[in-house]
């Protein structure tokens, strides 16, 4: 302020001088004053510039709410990786995606990344929702690039349906698998109101339980189309669909789409994500 007052000072004196000794001092050559009076100006405008006065005030910062974020674990794989779970929101209405159940059908988690980046700065689609990912829900048959676990058992052949069968593939007894007792137990405890499974190859959304006008919402924004291909023995779809009555989605995804980009991905389906979260504001319509 008082850089400022100086500055504006100067450029004063720089007005009034030369009108003041015209009249107090005749006897100065015209030269003379017209010199000092160039030499004050330009000190006046140097002030200015170095006090930055001559900027103009910078915008004030944006200010922008975080999004509402934790992440957890909900269990370990048998080879002790742990099965981290993202959680969005605090609101009533609950969607949980999953991906990754077949470790190399993992074209889901970089687009579940892309729909984290994309909710982070889009806070107006929490509202009174909460959504729940968990990017990858089988990470020792994600490194090891493998259908099943480390034990080679397929965890969504592990769960207690009824229609389950008990094999070596399959789990030699319901849960038998740490990753399968993990993904259940939350599943119990946050009772969601909508669970997308993503998968590969068979490119469709197939769907369990009371579910089928979720599916039709969710194929009106992709080029999936519903294809019912009934529940598996021990599926998650079949336990959590059938007998838990949660409206689950198995959204199948090209064979090849682990090879695209997460740009790529998420301009194909990521409308079919949020057209999901949004469900049950599509019914209130």
């Amino acid at each position: 302020m008082v850089q400022t007052m100086i500055a504006y000072s100067s450029l004063n004196r720089f007005n009034a001088l030369p009108m003041m000794n015209r009249h107090a001092d005749n006897t100065l050559p015209q030269r003379a004053i017209i010199r000092y009076h160039y030499r004050i100006r330009w000190l006046g405008l140097l002030a200015l510039f170095f006090t930055g006065c001559v900027r103009p005030d910078p915008l004030p910062p944006a200010i922008i709410t975080p999004v509402p974020r934790t992440e957890h674990i909900i269990g370990y794989s048998v080879q002790t990786r742990p099965i981290k779970v993202i959680t969005l929101g605090s609101g009533e209405d609950i969607t949980l995606f999953i991906a990754t159940i077949h470790g190399n059908e993992w074209a889901g988690t970089p687009l579940l990344n892309e729909l984290l980046r994309y909710l982070r700065g889009h806070n107006e689609m929490l509202g009174d929702r909460k959504i729940v990912l968990i990017p990858v829900a089988n990470p020792d048959g994600y490194m090891l690039s493998q259908r099943g676990n480390a034990h080679g058992v397929d965890l969504n052949r592990n769960f207690p349906a009824d229609n389950r069968i008990d094999s070596r593939r399959h789990g030699l007894q319901a849960l038998s698998e740490p990753e399968a007792q993990a993904l259940l137990a939350f599943i119990e405890q946050l009772q969601p109101d909508r669970i997308i499974s993503i998968h590969q190859p068979l490119a469709c959304i197939d769907y369990d339980g009371p579910a089928e006008a979720l599916a039709q919402c969710m194929t009106s924004a992709c080029d999936l189309p519903i294809r019912k291909l009934g529940a598996y023995p021990g599926s998650l779809g079949a336990y959590a669909g059938e007998e838990l009555n949660i409206p689950i989605i198995t959204m199948e995804l090209h064979r090849n789409d682990h090879t695209l980009s997460r740009d790529e991905l998420w301009r194909r389906y990521g409308p079919c994500l949020l057209a999901a979260i949004a469900f049950e504001e599509t019914l209130a319509k």
